[in-house]
């Protein structure tokens, strides 16, 4: 397959996609009842929980909330421009670099909009902690805007109450744990979802395929040439934060959330924006190079495959490009791990990159079970 026959697949890629995943998304939430909500979360209860400023810090539950404040990126500026108990988080860019979830425990709001409806949305999220764990419950809106002129969602996003259990202090498990298309990955500290893997790859024997063999959905997390989101033109329909909406409305990230950090961190790097299902934190884009002692952006160890693919009865051809899984190997060669993770001032965890794999490859811990679909 050469390369226009290749930017043709992209386009095709880009007009099937939303449409077939108004039905199944990129990998369905199966949930026993009808929108996947968990009935009993509570999200507001009468006395929100109180967080102090356990990580040494200035901030309070590690949110800055006027990032446009002389005192944003390092929290200590007068209380007013830090985010309280049970106040709104709507646009802000959070500061705490702290990998102990319960330093988050905190009650939290959001006023946002669906742009192309001109809809408006309350986000609403709850972080408790215990001694050994937090709970994250939330209904899933982000707290920016979303659905830009951008996007294509296939269906439009709903509110979609769920709750999951992070660990206060993961360990590695000496083994990796691969993404599956039946849990969710993570959970930002927006209270969002991550879903790192689509369901469409190259099966040419598929009544569904484009014409150079592609499919929007039906395939399983195991199959050759799994379609990378975020390779293709129209990243299935992702809106400017690569997010777009499962069939019950739930808006998720395949990638850098384009929120809750920016490119001017604090003295210690990016915050932490979010927490992996192995309960490591995800932290933004930037740390501090200790070799150098220079701020710079985490660089993935993941390469683009040189050369073509094979041409085989089940391959695809054409040149490497980024739109498969596939097209891509581990070599090592920036600073993250397989995981997309490392170890920094002895706190390892997953950074957001610029290139594949995006955000989270596998696991280097054991995930929790409340992160299955």
């Amino acid at each position: 397959m050469n390369n226009k026959k290749t930017k043709r697949s992209k386009y095709i890629a880009g007009l099937i996609v939303p449409a077939i995943l108004v039905m199944f998304g990129c990998a369905a939430d199966s949930d026993s009842d009808a929108d996947g909500a968990l009935d009993s979360v509570d999200l507001f209860p009468q006395n929100p929980l109180e967080s102090e400023d356990s990580d040494g810090d200035c901030g309070l539950a590690g949110v800055d909330y006027d990032p446009e404040d002389s005192d944003a990126g390092n929290g200590c500026g007068d209380n007013s421009d830090v985010v309280n108990d049970g106040t709104d988080i709507t646009n802000a860019i959070f500061i705490d670099t702290s990998a102990d979830c319960a330093d988050y425990a905190n009650a939290l709001t959001a006023s946002v909009l669906d742009i192309t409806r001109s809809l408006g949305f309350e986000a609403s999220l709850l972080i408790s902690s215990a001694s050994d764990s937090c709970t994250l419950s939330s209904n899933n809106i982000p707290n920016h805007d979303f659905n830009d002129a951008s996007a294509s969602f296939a269906t439009n996003v709903s509110e979609v109450n769920r709750s999951f259990t992070i660990p206060r202090n993961p360990t590695a498990s000496g083994t990796k744990t691969d993404l599956s298309q039946r849990s969710w990955d993570a959970v930002m500290l927006n209270g969002v979802v991550v879903d790192m893997l689509s369901a469409g790859c190259y099966d040419p024997g598929s009544p569904m395929a484009d014409p150079d063999g592609n499919v929007a959905i039906g395939c399983s997390a195991n199959d050759p040439w799994l379609l990378d989101p975020l390779g293709t033109d129209s990243k299935f329909g992702a809106d400017a934060h690569n997010a777009h909406t499962q069939p019950d409305g739930t808006y998720h990230y395949h990638g850098s959330p384009m929120a809750m950090f920016d490119d001017s961190p604090g003295g210690n790097g990016s915050p932490v924006i979010g927490f992996a299902a192995d309960g490591f934190p995800i932290f933004g884009s930037y740390f501090v190079d200790a070799n150098t002692g220079s701020m710079r952006k985490a660089i993935s160890g993941y390469t683009l495959k040189s050369g073509t693919r094979p041409t085989g009865a089940s391959d695809p051809g054409g040149s490497y490009d980024g739109i498969y899984v596939d097209d891509y190997e581990f070599t090592n060669a920036g600073d993250l791990d397989e995981c997309n993770g490392m170890t920094v001032n002895g706190q390892y965890g997953y950074y957001v990159t610029d290139s594949y794999p995006w955000l989270i490859k596998c696991f280097s811990g054991t995930p929790d079970a409340s992160f299955g679909k």
